[in-house]
């Protein structure tokens, strides 16, 4: 594996807030809160994506039930995206998870490498979402084929 994932504590709050910033699109809706964050570790599971000892991005997702996961976000700030960075933690994740009979997670329509990413791991869009995120801007719903 070449990338770790290391569970956040609320001391990481600051970094996530960084690297959520670098998103800089409409394509993906940051969290730039700090309470945002404490209630996402609260509620959530959060981790850090390092490379080599360097933190590249973060992963999250929630347990709904015993049977279904909704991956609540994940990003790879610009300098490392398009190193499989994404695509490793997804795998890894969904390896983890293969028992589980339902993972979902939304996306923007118009992110492309993410949907391409998404549906070649098996993942299918289910509905459209409007202002999903209250941010005005649309999101597909996508659901893992099982």
């Amino acid at each position: 594996m070449l990338t770790n994932l290391r569970k956040v504590t609320s001391s990481d709050i600051p970094l996530l807030i960084a690297l959520e910033g670098m998103a800089g699109t409409k394509t993906y809706s940051p969290m730039l809160k700090q309470d945002e964050w404490e209630e996402e570790i609260k509620n959530n599971f959060v981790f850090l994506i390092e490379k080599d000892g360097i933190v590249v991005g973060n992963f999250s997702y929630e347990k709904k039930s015993e049977d279904h996961i909704y991956i609540s976000g994940l990003i790879v700030i610009p300098e490392f995206q398009g190193q499989g960075i994404a695509r490793e933690v997804m795998n890894n994740i969904l390896e983890q998870f293969k028992e589980i009979k339902r993972i979902d997670l939304v996306t923007h329509p118009d992110n492309v490498i993410a949907l391409k990413l998404y549906q070649s791991l098996g993942f299918e869009v289910e509905s459209r979402k409007e202002n999903y995120f209250d941010d005005g801007e649309p999101r597909l719903m996508l659901v893992l084929k099982k």
